[in-house]
């Protein structure tokens, strides 16, 4: 009889489910789980660039920062979750991934709507690294729409803690695209933008400051990565409300987000940004965004990770 090949093909990624590792094709949660039925779940995402994780510190910060505000445990300490998160990107065999760490309610019993009752349940994948701009666009600069779409507001759900509430985002970005546009950002309900579908805003604006919102937006690690390198070169920077009014007449707009780095925005509502081309800021932190990932302060190598335990 021929023999059948039973390994398991982690090829293209792989993930941590209830305690086993899969391939990230069979990975999946049950149906009754209230992190789908009910988005009642929190995640972080980080990268592994060049064989290293990036800011990941941060990111595990973060990551239990979330989950205390949604009262979810993850069930791992922060060494345990680096080591799971190593192992999917080992199995992978990546250098330079898209890592993603999630806890959800779980179910209560049966006839329970008691989320104490439930038993926490904490997932992490790794799959090749994403970009939600492609080359054409990180090369051009991105057509940004400033959409009518109202972000949820914070005191509904604290947009600080990570949380898969994206109806008003993808709400926003299909109308963007439908528009022609290639992304959208949300604005508040006084006329401010504050972010977009994974991603934070900044724009250097008419009088020459780099402005990014402070209020009613996650407080992204590549947000703070920019904000940390706009100091370092000592640009005038605000963290404060935008109006979507002084966003539209800006000098340049950039996007912050972990699937992509700094990303340049030519356009906003199909008018040209400034000249119409990436600016020379946004040039010196795309510069200097990948630049920091070589910097030994922020990355964790691969093989300086134990494997888990067993």
């Amino acid at each position: 009889m021929p023999v059948t090949n039973t390994l398991p093909d982690f090829s293209q990624g792989a993930a941590y489910v209830r305690g086993r590792y899969v391939p990230i094709g069979e990975a999946a949660i049950p149906i009754t789980d209230w992190g789908f039925l009910r988005s009642d779940a929190t995640y972080d995402v980080v990268t592994v660039w060049d064989g290293a994780f990036f800011r990941l510190d941060a990111h595990l910060e973060r990551f239990f920062a979330s989950c205390a505000r949604f009262r979810l445990d993850p069930g791992l300490s922060a060494q345990g979750i680096t080591q799971v998160l190593a192992q999917c990107v080992r199995l992978a065999g990546l250098r330079s991934a898209y890592v993603e760490m999630v806890v959800t309610r779980g179910q209560p019993p049966w006839g329970s709507r008691d989320p104490r009752l439930a038993v926490n349940q904490f997932y992490a994948f790794a799959v090749p690294y994403v970009w939600i701009a492609n080359a054409e666009q990180r090369a051009r600069g991105l057509d940004l729409v400033v959409s009518s779409v109202q972000r949820i507001p914070a005191s509904s759900v604290d947009p600080r803690a990570k949380n898969y509430h994206w109806n008003d985002l993808t709400m926003g970005l299909l109308g963007a695209l439908d528009a022609g546009g290639d992304t959208a950002v949300l604005t508040d309900g006084a006329g401010n933008v504050v972010e977009g579908p994974g991603f934070n805003v900044f724009c250097v604006n008419a009088q020459g400051v780099l402005v990014t919102p402070a209020q009613g937006v996650l407080e992204g690690i590549t947000r703070r990565t920019v904000i940390e390198m706009a100091q370092a070169a000592g640009l005038p920077l605000q963290v404060r409300a935008l109006p979507a009014a002084e966003l539209r007449v800006a000098r340049e707009v950039f996007l912050s987000s972990s699937a992509g780095g700094v990303l340049p925005v030519t356009r906003v509502d199909g008018q040209p940004v400034g000249d119409g081309a990436v600016g020379p800021v946004t040039r010196r932190m795309v510069q200097t965004y990948w630049d920091w990932h070589q910097d030994p302060r922020h990355r964790l190598a691969l093989e300086d990770v134990a494997p888990p335990a067993g």
